[in-house]
């Protein structure tokens, strides 16, 4: 027996090497359109979320203060509801009982404001104290349905006892994947103080 003995021990060939290098590259790029898709999918989950908040929050705020409509405590005689049409609505409340309703937040009036069939966003405005702010942005529609006290539908200001409010807004972006999500809310708002 020699004691020199040959070692059968081999490293990777030049070819083992390419062929383990293309399937990692190959499994990292699954990974990596994965991780993407899915950064994707939470901005878009992100955005519609934060578009159902919006019309929410903008929906509970004109509730509380259609609620208020007609607020008459020293018995002045005015109609709560005044300019009224499916995108705009003027509510009038004496908060103060001084008689009139010129105070601050005592005509109030909500109104879809469209700058144009493509331009957005549009928009929600509230003015109140003769100064007009946005109210609610991303805003597809708003309509505003009236309803006398036998849940007719009616177009007399004195005859208004109920006010359907239904918002629809769009998320602020178009997903590549998945375009532009839509929310709608809806609310039957009784304001008491209109007789009902």
């Amino acid at each position: 027996m020699s004691c020199l003995q040959k070692s059968n021990k081999h490293g990777f060939t030049l070819v083992e090497l390419t062929i383990g290098l293309a399937i990692s590259l190959i499994l990292l790029g699954v990974a990596v359109s994965m991780l993407n898709l899915q950064r994707k999918s939470y901005s878009f989950q992100e955005q519609a979320a934060e578009m159902q908040q919006n019309i929410r929050a903008a929906t509970d705020m004109m509730v509380r203060e259609i609620r208020m409509a007609g607020y008459d405590p020293s018995g002045a005689g005015f109609t709560g509801i005044g300019t009224h049409t499916t995108e705009l609505l003027q509510i009038l409340a004496d908060l103060d009982g001084n008689g009139t309703t010129t105070g601050l937040y005592e005509d109030i009036t909500y109104h879809y404001y469209n700058a144009g069939e493509t331009t957005y966003p549009r928009q929600i405005r509230r003015t109140t104290g003769g100064e007009s702010q946005s109210f609610a942005e991303n805003i597809d529609a708003l309509t505003f349905s009236y309803y006398d006290d036998n849940g007719v539908a009616t177009s007399t200001a004195s005859g208004i006892r109920q006010i359907q409010i239904t918002i629809t807004g769009r998320t602020a972006k178009a997903s590549p994947d998945f375009g532009y999500s839509y929310g709608t809310l809806t609310s039957l708002v009784t304001p008491v103080n209109l007789g009902y």
